[in-house]
């Protein structure tokens, strides 16, 4: 059984879960990125870090990953 029959078996909230999770994951990313960029001083090293909206994609993917982990909470600690 593959991984996305498996996903699509889940319930909603457990589906809701994963889904927040993954994107908190990749606001751990950008945030990381970020705290990167800003240590870069020199503008030639600017050029191998790149311009990318690190914070806002953090903050974004920070607030729909807690809204669905919170949209899916009441269903998952109730199974437990």
């Amino acid at each position: 059984m593959d991984l996305l029959a498996r996903f699509e078996l889940l319930s909603d909230a457990a589906q809701l879960a994963i889904i927040g999770a993954l994107f908190w994951v990749f606001a751990g990313f950008a945030g990381v990125m970020e705290r990167r960029r800003t240590r870069a001083r020199d503008l030639s090293r600017l050029e191998q870090v790149g311009w990318v909206p690190w914070l806002g994609l953090f903050m974004l993917a920070a607030l729909i990953g807690g809204g669905c982990l919170a949209m899916s909470l009441p269903v998952v600690l109730g199974s437990l």
